[in-house]
């Protein structure tokens, strides 16, 4: 019933820019905070970045003045501009929404299926 479809990782060569996107769908009454969270295997997830509802923004130290989160609420939808990448941004990237369904007020998690980002020469 909510699904959320990222899209936007691929193959990039160090310097160069990425933009991701994320698109929640299904049964949302209204979304409180969206984020991205990234991980490589043998490593725990780790926060980029998050933005609530009121547009407050946080970022990671790592991503800081490089990255950039904005949201689309008519669209349900979270972006990560991500200039200047380094091999080290290389990672599986991972939204995550926070939101209230229809017909209840109970606030729920919910996780992209995650889309690789590889910074390479």
């Amino acid at each position: 019933q909510v699904q959320l479809v990222e899209s936007g990782g691929g193959l990039v060569q160090p310097g160069g820019s990425l933009k991701l996107s994320c698109a929640a769908s299904g049964s949302i009454f209204d979304i409180n905070a969206m984020g991205w969270y990234r991980q490589v295997p043998g490593k725990q997830r780790e926060l980029v970045a998050t933005i609530v509802t009121g547009g407050s923004t946080n970022y990671a130290d790592s991503v800081k003045g490089r990255f950039s989160i904005s949201s689309d609420n008519a669209k349900k939808t979270v972006y990560l501009q991500m200039n200047g990448l380094k091999p080290e941004d290389t990672a599986s990237y991972f939204c995550n929404v926070k939101a209230r369904l229809m017909g209840n007020w109970g606030r729920y998690e919910f996780w992209g299926q995650g889309t690789q980002v590889t910074v390479s020469s």
